[in-house]
Order: C-alpha cells, then sequence, then structure tokens
C-alpha cells in the first residue's frame, strides 16, 4: 500500500486530508507547519531543523508538501529523498517551489521523482510508478457518466481532485440535462471552496475547464 506524507501550511493541505480519509486507502501521516513563514529565509537548513518535521511523514513513499516557500520547500523536498521518499509533490507552482536547479539536482542525486503542479488536478498518467498509484485515484478528473431520458442519472468518479471538488461536482450532476452538464460542472467546481488561485487564466479556472472536459469525455463514452 501506498504511503503519503503531508506537510500542511494553515488551511493548505487540509482538503487534501480530507479527500485521502474519505476516498483512498493510502497510508497517510501529516506534519504542520507555522502557517506565517517569514518573506526570505537565508538559512534554510537551521529553519527546517527547527520545525521538528516527523520522520515517518518524510519518508513515505509520497511526500506532498504545502510549504508554498521557496527557500524551504528544497530543503524539505531534500530530506525527503534522503529518508528514502520516492516522489515528492509540490502544489503552488514554480513561485513557492524555490530554485528548478536545486530541485533537479535533488532529483538526480537520490533518484527521486519530483513534480511541482500550480493546481493537484493536472495530474495524470506519470512514468514514475508512485506518482502513478497515487494519479490511480487522485488528479485529473476522470469519470463516468449514466444517462437517462437526456439527463445525468449518475456520476462515478474514477479519479478526482485532490480537493474534493470532484465528488461535490458528481452529486450535484445529477438530474441535470445532457447537452448542460459539461458547462454546469465547470460551474459547479468554481463555485467549490478550493484554495487554487482565482482572477487568472489558470488556478481555478483551469480546474473547471478539466472537469468540464471530463464530464464532455464521459458522455462520449
Amino acid at each position: 500500500m501506498l504511503s503519503i506524507g503531508v506537510i500542511t501550511r494553515g488551511k493548505y493541505g487540509r482538503r487534501l486530508l480530507d479527500t485521502l480519509a474519505a476516498h483512498t486507502e493510502f497510508k497517510v501521516t501529516s506534519a504542520d507547519i507555522p502557517q506565517t513563514l517569514p518573506d526570505f529565509i537565508d538559512e534554510p537548513a537551521p529553519f527546517v531543523d527547527n520545525l521538528d518535521l516527523d520522520t515517518a511523514v518524510l519518508s513515505s513513499d509520497l511526500l506532498i508538501t504545502y510549504s508554498l516557500q521557496p527557500d524551504i520547500t528544497p530543503e524539505i523536498t531534500r530530506r525527503a529523498a534522503r529518508s528514502g521518499a520516492k516522489a515528492v509533490i509540490i502544489p503552488g507552482g514554480w513561485s513557492n517551489a524555490g530554485d528548478p536547479r536545486e530541485l533537479e539536482r535533488i532529483s538526480e542525486q537520490c533518484g527521486t521523482r519530483i513534480l511541482v503542479e500550480d493546481i493537484c488536478c493536472e495530474i495524470g498518467e506519470d512514468a514514475d510508478p508512485t506518482v502513478n498509484e497515487f494519479a490511480s485515484v487522485l488528479g485529473r478528473p476522470r469519470l463516468e457518466v449514466q444517462v437517462v431520458d437526456g439527463k445525468v442519472s449518475d456520476v462515478k468518479v474514477i479519479r478526482g481532485a485532490p480537493c474534493g471538488s470532484t465528488w461535490r461536482m458528481a452529486e450535484q450532476l445529477k438530474g441535470v440535462p445532457v447537452s448542460e452538464a459539461p458547462a454546469r460542472a465547470g460551474l459547479l467546481v468554481q463555485q467549490y471552496p478550493c484554495r487554487a488561485v482565482r482572477g487568472t487564466g489558470g488556478g481555478i479556472h483551469r480546474s473547471a475547464e478539466l472537469h468540464k472536459l471530463a464530464v464532455e469525455d464521459a458522455i462520449r463514452k
């Protein structure tokens, strides 16, 4: 069974923990770091030392870190890789992930897959088996849709967004005319209190588009 370690920061990462508990059988451990962190941390190593992160979290098969701070995220990633993590997922995009060259060096030196995503519902099939096992349940939405008399009668979530929005959307699509279902899916996801960035072309709007496409694809099948 895949073991997953989650580092939360305030509200960030909490919904992932809820989704993991409700919709997967993965073994999950977590550690919380302070919500308020300095904008710049000149010496990441002693700073992370003081966080006193649980080694069981760092040594999980897959670490997902919502540290969202570009100075300490590479240090956390390095410690996880050295502790035996096979893969690390860093949500929040490159602005929160740190130096790409440093992360690439960590990946090469430790043989750890490092995946940086703006939104975790972009995660799909991956060449890395650890990420792929996670993505068999959570990531880019994949659905089965049943239609009766021109209306959606049931929606089965094969793979859903880590924040849980896909399951909420699936429940609220029942009874919707099939011609309206894709657009309604996108709207429902945007109404879900996801932490993704709003007011830009990406973030929650990209998530809405992915769910719209997933409904269209499921209806075609």
